[in-house]
């Protein structure tokens, strides 16, 4: 497509949206996991959209992001489109390439020059079991393989954990007392079945409403919550797990983001490892995120809404849970663009109608997601349309959100 042409694309969906555009729904299928079936698309579709990466347990929210699911990956997978009504049809271009026409009227002057772009991934993931345990590399092992190291964050969405599956708990880390040498034998005894190393783990359970931040180089083994995720836009992992229920990981996987010459260097492999992090014997108080209100509950209830920050103490994103009350209309002031998804209730964001879908079927537009420019989200009107239930939406932000709550307050706070 023509620069042109995308460039008139994007000023038709802004100038339709006065700066919110609206985004196309983007799956990403996980070959070594089974779909939990609660991100709403159909049944018949789980395995319909890319058969031979397996089934859909995610979905990439205002994605700049291609997914890396290794050879034969659509070039478009993971990555957002942005939906533009032209008359009778309608015509879309990626919100990456968005990005990079018009990165300071979507972000602001100020942070597209600092940042360089959107440079944020969000998404659900949604599996019936447990993730293996892995991590996502820091900065410096990351950048031998041309990518950037991925701290991420997690909050499970009450709206979306109607049911818990199988394993409701993520191990996180490692015992204290554990060395470095008990971890290089479970990766010695990779091609020996189990390879033991949940034994030198801890599960905790996840609560719906709460959440965890989790730096980089830090071994995880998600749960099977339903779990909205915000990320820095990296797609690197390692998995240090050789099985998952009963079947066998390929090595491949562990050192898929690992320069080749150091493919059995089990020295190097170990030393991605955050390991003061993954040994913390005070986990919990430094990683565990409970929702903190974006400002005084009374105010906010008598004007019908609440806001809570569900994600933050990061440099990198954060991301907030808003909920407008029955039959209120509000207005509400954020100082950073923003992606937003909508997880119960219906309404106008803006000149927008919003609603969150029973059912999707692949290819399908729905009208649950948009990205709200700066200058949009200034002022942003909100108005939920039902007499009965609530309006509530997710918003994750990029890095440098000023309103963001530091990592200090975090910690103080819970």
């Amino acid at each position: 497509m023509l620069e042109t042409k995308k460039k008139d694309i994007m000023e038709r969906a802004l100038e339709r949206g006065k700066g919110i555009l609206r985004l196309f729904p983007a799956w990403v299928p996980r070959s070594f996991l089974f779909p939990g079936r609660r991100l709403k698309l159909a049944t018949q579709d789980l395995y319909a959209i890319d058969p031979e990466h397996g089934g859909v347990g995610e979905r990439w929210l205002s994605s700049t992001t291609m997914a890396d699911n290794g050879p034969g990956t659509p070039e478009d997978q993971g990555l957002s489109y942005v939906v533009a009504e032209m008359g009778s049809k309608t015509e879309r271009v990626l919100l990456r390439d968005g990005m990079e026409l018009m990165g300071e009227r979507l972000l602001g002057e100020d942070a597209f020059s600092k940042h360089g772009g959107w440079n944020v991934l969000t998404k659900f993931f949604d599996y019936q079991g447990l993730i293996p345990h892995h991590i996502h590399q820091m900065d410096e092992h990351a950048e031998k393989v041309g990518a950037i190291g991925k701290p991420e964050s997690y909050y499970f969405p009450p709206q979306l954990n109607f049911i818990v599956n199988s394993f409701p708990y993520t191990f996180f880390g490692l015992q204290p007392g554990t060395t470095k040498e008990d971890i290089k034998n479970c990766l010695k005894k990779w091609n020996q079945g189990d390879n033991g190393i949940l034994n030198y783990s801890k599960a905790y359970a996840l609560i719906p409403g709460t959440g965890w931040n989790l730096p980089a180089g830090i071994l995880h083994a998600p749960g099977t919550l339903l779990t909205y995720e915000v990320q820095r836009s990296s797609d690197v992992f390692s998995i240090f797990q050789s099985m998952i229920e009963s079947r066998p990981i390929p090595w491949d996987l562990v050192v898929k983001d690992v320069p080749a010459e150091l493919h059995h260097d089990l020295d190097y492999i170990i030393s991605m490892l955050d390991w003061e992090k993954n040994v913390d014997p005070e986990f919990v108080k430094h990683y565990y995120v409970k929702p903190k209100p974006a400002d005084r509950l009374n105010s906010m209830q008598a004007e019908g809404y609440v806001e809570k920050w569900v994600i933050y103490g990061s440099e990198y994103y954060s991301a907030k849970e808003l909920t407008v009350l029955p039959g209120k209309t509000v207005t509400i002031r954020d100082q950073s663009a923003y992606g937003l998804i909508v997880v119960q209730g219906h309404g106008r964001v803006g000149s927008l109608e919003v609603e969150s879908p029973t059912l999707i079927h692949a290819g399908e537009m729905t009208a649950d997601e948009l990205f709200v420019t700066h200058t949009a989200a200034r002022q942003m009107r909100i108005e939920n349309t039902s007499k009965y239930e609530n309006l509530v939406m997710l918003k994750h932000f990029g890095p440098g959100n000023p309103d963001a709550p530091t990592r200090t307050e975090q910690h103080t706070e819970g």
